[in-house]
């Protein structure tokens, strides 16, 4: 049996196999040829002191014993071409996951997705980028992969109770992910390799028999007796089947409409809106790192900082280290942020969102939009935010010292958010109370991470498509809507999620509970 140890080492030894199996020979006192193989179960960095360590736990082979590289491997998916049909709305991590399990439990998926394949999307994402045009159902939040396709990646979630993380990231290990996800403590993909693994999946599902169908956007839903018949797509056909995920993200607004149009409940959820702070990453480094240069054998530095302020929660969101900022409007006539990193995190900037916690409160001047009033909230920021940039995809942006003392910033570097910025005070795009809470927060920021605030720092606005403004209600233990039956609320849309992991989880979920409705 292999031995297995928990230890601190340096980030060289970390990052060499040569110098940590010299290390581990002397922990448990064996010439280093003695030893066979050491696997790295788990791995984090521990930046607490001046002195970096990171924590390994190890297996430790010696010679004579026995040492198989584990493959992971996808399950015996079989043929459902001929099997009862479910409709996926979205091809998020939500509904690709739902429709694998699915398939794993002998149901037909079909796949519905308002935007592009995986590939076709760039184009389109080109386009809002270069020549600031939105394409209203293929951008950086719509097509298939979702949202996370082209913003990151990012695998971290504290959703432990929720299901089988583990599960899932083996999943995109048998797809083509690396199986460092499997140990990392942040795992992390990267937008430059979720595309191909994205692709992979949607071809497994098409070669068992279920169905992918891209520009196919969701328009009515077919009900009788308060059960679902099938669905309406925007080219004026006809899906019918009984069975519906509703997976679509937390940016389908035009789902949110068509459900409270139909009078089928809903109901406004709080969620989180800010900003996003780009920073210099080897400024980062120095703060997180204590030293001037990170060297070759420590990644680029994260961060994670939770404030309250005038009693909200004010903190960081989808931390990007060497990453970009992103231009994450699904209309035109809005500009919204978001970031990403490559796999290598080889850019030379930081990106986070800094947002705060809302309240339903907050939404009363929309009360008269019923269960919209959040959506029509953040819709009202991002529109105000377009028209002070200029009525293009540029953003509002603000020095972050400029924007504590509000001042208007006499210039804004250039950034890594490539549509450009235009200086403007923030507190002409956010109500009072969020500026006030925002300046001082940022005050804060800079007391706990010395360095942090800077005008080396510069805010864009808004960040405000963190989770969804509105709650999709299932029952608690089928999954299914609590009004309408053979419809099952899914994923981050339906407020059920909080990025990749958890909506695949969620997804999963779906798909097993309708599998236990068909065997009642």
């Amino acid at each position: 049996m292999p031995q297995e140890l928990l230890l601190q080492v340096s980030p060289e030894i970390a990052t060499n196999e040569l110098l940590l199996k010299d290390y581990l020979a002397k922990q448990i006192k064996v010439a280093a040829k003695e030893i066979q193989h050491v696997s790295i179960l788990k791995r984090s960095i521990d930046a607490r002191q001046k002195a970096i360590k990171i924590n390994l736990k190890v297996a430790i082979y010696l010679n004579g014993e026995p040492f198989q590289k584990h493959k992971i491997e996808l399950p015996e998916y079989p043929s459902v071409i001929n099997a009862q049909e479910v409709i996926v709305v979205g091809a998020g991590p939500a509904g690709l996951f739902a429709a694998l399990q699915l398939i794993e439990l002998g149901l037909k998926p079909i796949v519905i997705e308002r935007g592009k394949e995986v590939r076709g999307r760039r184009r389109d994402l080109k386009a809002i980028n270069v020549d600031h045009l939105v394409n209203e159902d293929s951008n950086y939040c719509f097509g298939e992969g979702g949202a996370g396709t082209y913003s990151d990646g990012k695998l971290y979630t504290r959703s432990k109770k929720r299901g089988d993380v583990t599960r899932i990231l083996e999943l995109l290990v048998a797809f083509g992910a690396s199986d460092d996800i499997l140990i990392e403590a942040h795992p992390h993909i990267g937008t430059n390799k979720l595309p191909q693994i994205i692709q992979d999946i949607r071809e497994k599902i098409i070669d068992c028999g279920g169905q992918v169908l891209f520009e196919t956007r969701l328009t009515d839903i077919l009900l009788k007796n308060d059960e679902v018949q099938g669905i309406v797509t925007q080219k004026g056909d006809t899906i019918l089947a009984n069975k519906i995920i509703l997976a679509t993200g937390h940016s389908a607004r035009d789902i949110f409409e068509l459900l409270d149009r139909k009078q089928i409940f809903i109901e406004a959820k709080p969620f989180a809106l800010g900003v996003r702070a780009e920073h210099p990453q080897s400024l980062i480094d120095s703060i997180q790192y204590s030293c001037d240069y990170r060297g070759a054998h420590l990644p680029p530095a994260p961060y994670s900082i939770v404030k309250q302020v005038n009693g909200r929660g004010m903190y960081s969101f989808c931390m990007c280290p060497g990453g970009v900022i992103a231009p994450c409007a699904t209309s035109a006539g809005e500009v919204v942020t978001n970031g990403w990193s490559p796999s290598k995190r080889d850019q030379a900037t930081a990106n986070s969102g800094i947002v705060i916690e809302l309240k339903l409160e907050d939404f009363k001047p929309f009360a008269k939009f019923g269960a919209l009033a959040g959506m029509e909230f953040q819709k009202s920021i991002e529109q105000r935010a377009w028209h002070l940039a200029g009525e293009t995809q540029k953003v509002p942006a603000q020095r972050m010292i400029d924007f504590t003392q509000n001042k208007v910033s006499s210039d804004i570097p250039k950034t890594s958010y490539v549509p450009g910025t235009t200086s403007v005070e923030m507190g002409q795009v956010f109500p009072e109370f969020l500026t006030q809470i925002l300046r001082e927060g940022f005050t804060e920021f800079g007391k706990s991470m010395r360095g942090y605030l800077t005008n080396e720092a510069v805010l864009h606005a808004p960040e405000s498509r963190t989770s969804s403004p509105v709650r999709i209600p299932r029952d608690p233990f089928t999954y299914e809507h609590i009004q309408i039956k053979g419809l099952y609320p899914c994923g981050e849309g339906a407020g059920y999620a909080g990025g990749i992991i958890s909506a695949a989880i969620d997804g999963e979920k779906c798909a097993l509970m309708i599998k236990e409705s068909i065997r009642k």
